[in-house]
């Protein structure tokens, strides 16, 4: 939920632009800071009622682009740009900016969140049996066989002498 209602954000406004009281005064009555609003006002002023209504937005590339670009050209502020493109929070162009400044254009693509999928392993091609691979894949595979029995009968052979240590004692 938003931490002002629009309708608290409507009537803070138009109490202002009616010229009833100044912005210091609006904001001391409605309880809210001088900063939002003079965004709040700003956003009336360019898109109306629409530009007091909050919503989460996903902006693509070329819009972030846009956004840059016009305040590169013209010398706009976030608060400016933030009114003329009705953008909430001037503070998501600055992010944008910086986003640019730090690692360049590629930075401003959409993130995937989340975990990422759990894709299910391709199964390798068994070899064709009698072929080279087949016979170094069974030859392999006979080795470690061999190589666990060992380790097994290694493992038995030792099991069988150690009670007799211990009855020694």
């Amino acid at each position: 939920m938003a931490k002002y209602s629009f309708e608290l954000k409507l009537e803070a406004v138009l109490d202002y632009l009616n010229g009833k009281e100044s912005i210091r005064a609006v904001a001391r009555r409605f309880n809210v800071s001088k900063t939002p609003l003079e965004t709040w006002i700003a956003q009336y002023r360019e898109n109306g009622e629409n530009g007091l209504i909050s919503s989460y937005t996903n902006y693509d590339i070329h819009f972030k682009m846009d956004v840059l670009n016009y305040m590169s050209e013209l010398g706009a502020s976030f608060k400016q740009a933030a009114a003329v493109y009705n953008i909430s929070s001037p503070s998501t162009i600055l992010q944008w900016q910086r986003q640019v400044e730090e690692s360049g254009v590629d930075a401003l693509f959409p993130k995937k969140k989340g975990r990422p999928s759990m894709k299910k392993e391709t199964k390798k091609s068994l070899p064709v049996e009698g072929s080279m691979e087949a016979l170094q894949a069974e030859n392999e595979r006979l080795r470690m066989e061999n190589a666990y029995l060992k380790k097994l009968q290694a493992l038995i052979q030792e099991k069988e002498k150690s009670p007799n240590k211990k009855r020694q004692k």
